[in-house]
C-alpha cells in the first residue's frame, strides 16, 4: 500500500502531539549518535535545543521521517547558526516514489498520472529538494542510492526544454541522468533538506 503523500495531510496544522514529539527526537538522537562520522565535532543537545524551539520545523522533520526519509545532521552553518539536515536513508524514501518532477510535468501527462509530484510535495512538507552539488556532498558521508535513484533540483534552463535530472550511484561513483519531467519510476524518489 502507497503511503500518504504528504499533501494530503491538514497543512494548517503543523504541530505534532507530544508523543510523537517525544518519539521523534528520540529516533533523531539515536540516528545522530550512531552516524556521527556525518557531523563530527556537532553536540545533540545543540541540536534539540534547537528543534525545540522550532515546532514548524520539528513537523517537517516528522515528515521527512513519516515518508522514509531517515533525516540527519549533515552540517552547521556557522553564519546563521543553523543545522542542515538531509534525506539520510539508504536508498530514496519509499514514500514517496513514483512520482514526476514537478506540477508541470504532472498535468503534462495525459494518461498513468502519478499520484503526485516531487516538487510539490517538499513544498507541502517544508523542505526542499537537494541539488546536485548537496547530493554529492551527501554521498561523500555514506554509500547513498545503489539500488534507487533521486530527483535533484533542476536547473531552470533545463526545466523550461522539459528535462529534469536525477541521481544515484553506481560501481561506487555518483552519475547524473535526465529524463523528461513527467517521467516517474518506481525506484525513484526524492531526498530533501532543511535548515533549524
Amino acid at each position: 500500500m502507497r503511503a500518504i503523500r504528504a499533501r494530503n495531510i491538514n497543512s494548517n496544522k503543523k504541530d505534532l502531539s507530544p508523543e510523537r514529539r517525544e518519539e521523534l527526537l528520540r529516533a533523531l538522537k539515536a540516528r545522530f549518535e550512531k552516524n556521527m562520522n556525518r557531523h563530527k565535532g556537532l553536540e545533540w543537545d545543540k541540536v534539540q535545543a534547537k528543534l525545540e524551539a522550532n515546532a514548524e520545523k520539528l513537523w517537517s522533520l516528522n515528515e521527512m521521517e513519516r515518508t522514509g526519509g531517515e533525516p540527519d545532521v549533515v552540517g552547521h552553518d556557522k553564519k546563521t547558526g543553523e543545522y542542515i539536515f538531509y534525506d539520510c536513508s539508504a536508498e530514496s524514501p519509499k514514500g514517496r516514489r513514483s512520482v514526476c518532477y514537478d506540477g508541470e510535468a504532472l498535468e503534462s501527462r495525459k494518461e498513468h498520472k502519478p499520484e503526485d509530484n516531487a516538487m510539490d510535495m517538499a513544498v507541502a512538507m517544508g523542505i526542499e529538494l537537494l541539488t546536485e552539488e548537496q547530493y554529492r556532498e551527501l554521498q561523500k558521508l555514506g554509500d547513498f542510492d545503489t539500488k534507487t535513484s533521486s530527483w535533484v533540483k533542476t536547473p531552470s534552463d533545463i526545466r523550461k526544454l522539459g528535462g529534469a535530472i536525477f541521481c544515484d550511484r553506481r560501481y561506487d561513483a555518483v552519475f547524473v541522468y535526465h529524463n523528461g519531467a513527467e517521467s516517474y519510476y518506481a525506484a525513484r524518489a526524492f531526498r530533501g533538506s532543511l535548515r533549524v
